[in-house]
């Protein structure tokens, strides 16, 4: 599932967004398929809203998605999808918003550094290398072993800045 993208930023830059959202669900299909995980119907199709919004989405909103395309409305259906999507690395959880964002880097191990527009909420991922060197050698300092981390960086988005300097 993975071409190495580590200097890449996704999610402000303009792109083929129907190939975007085919490539990435296709190669989900196959990381389930090789890794013997099930990819029903619902988790499909949360993958699919996710990619097609390109923003985080909330677990209601995304309750709200799936209920409109047919699958139930109770909020189980969306937290289990959303859950399995994170576990799996095909989405992300952005803390500051409590919602959901798909993984620009599926299949990758990374740790991710996300870019949280205030004016109008999307979002772009990066990768945080150099801030978990940084925050690495503090760990090692103290003796502290980090498991995981992510960075979420609040500021204005290409398009919300231009459109404050105009």
């Amino acid at each position: 599932m993975g071409h190495d993208s580590r200097s890449e930023t996704v999610g402000f830059d303009k792109h083929d967004h129907a190939g975007c959202i085919d490539a990435a669900v296709a190669a989900a299909e196959v990381h389930c398929a090789s890794e013997g995980l099930r990819f029903t119907p619902v988790r499909r199709k949360a993958l699919g809203i996710l990619l097609r919004e390109h923003r985080a989405l909330g677990a209601y909103e995304m309750l709200d998605r799936l209920h409109e395309a047919g699958f139930g409305s109770q909020p189980p259906v969306a937290y289990r999808a959303l859950e399995f999507l994170v576990s799996n690395g095909f989405a992300h959880k952005i803390e500051r918003l409590n919602a959901f964002v798909a993984c620009a880097h599926p299949g990758i191990n990374h740790s991710p550094a996300f870019m949280i527009c205030r004016a109008c909420d999307s979002v772009a991922e990066a990768q945080s290398l150099p801030v978990r060197d940084t925050l690495g050698d503090a760990a090692r300092a103290a003796g502290f072993q980090i498991e995981w981390t992510m960075v979420e960086a609040i500021g204005l988005c290409p398009t919300c800045a231009e459109g404050a300097s105009a």
